[in-house]
């Protein structure tokens, strides 16, 4: 087991955990933040295809795709998770695996409490540090890229 503490990000949104579960999985392409890509032409369209196995990755406006990871959970409306295959130099390596799990649950009819945990930082070696630095940044990190989600999924 690592030392190494996982990135955590908690917000409650104004939604049912279906309807969050949903705007998070299906919809992620209406609240993607479009400076988060890691293409080499600026982002037209970020999938999340659904299932175990299904495909995370960010389609470019030059055709073509940039992979993230997969899902490696797929339990609506309560959890998932996900294969984070970015390493610290910002490209895709299938062999690199770090882990991004999102739980919905429900704290009143209309209300929900998402939990996003990035997790095996460890991974990272060396480059840790800097890496945790920057996706547990407020302003471009996990709180912001999930403020993004929380403002669609309220809507």
């Amino acid at each position: 087991m690592s030392s190494v503490p996982p990135v955590r990000k908690e917000l409650v949104v104004a939604a049912t955990a279906e309807h969050a579960f949903q705007v998070f999985t299906d919809g992620i392409d209406r609240w993607w933040p479009r400076r988060h890509h890691i293409g080499s032409s600026p982002l037209k369209r970020e999938v999340l295809e659904p299932g175990v196995g299904g495909r995370w990755y960010g389609l470019s406006e030059d055709g073509t795709e940039c992979l993230i990871g997969k899902v490696l959970a797929w339990e609506p409306p309560r959890r998932l998770v996900l294969a984070w295959q970015i390493t610290s130099e910002w490209k895709y390596d299938p062999a690199f695996l770090t882990e991004v799990e999102v739980t919905f649950t429900a704290e009143g009819p209309k209300t929900t409490r998402v939990v996003l945990e990035h997790r095996d930082l460890h991974r990272y070696g060396i480059a840790e540090p800097a890496y945790r630095k920057s996706i547990d940044s407020p302003t471009g990190g996990w709180g912001f890229i999930l403020q993004c989600y929380a403002d669609m999924a309220a809507g």
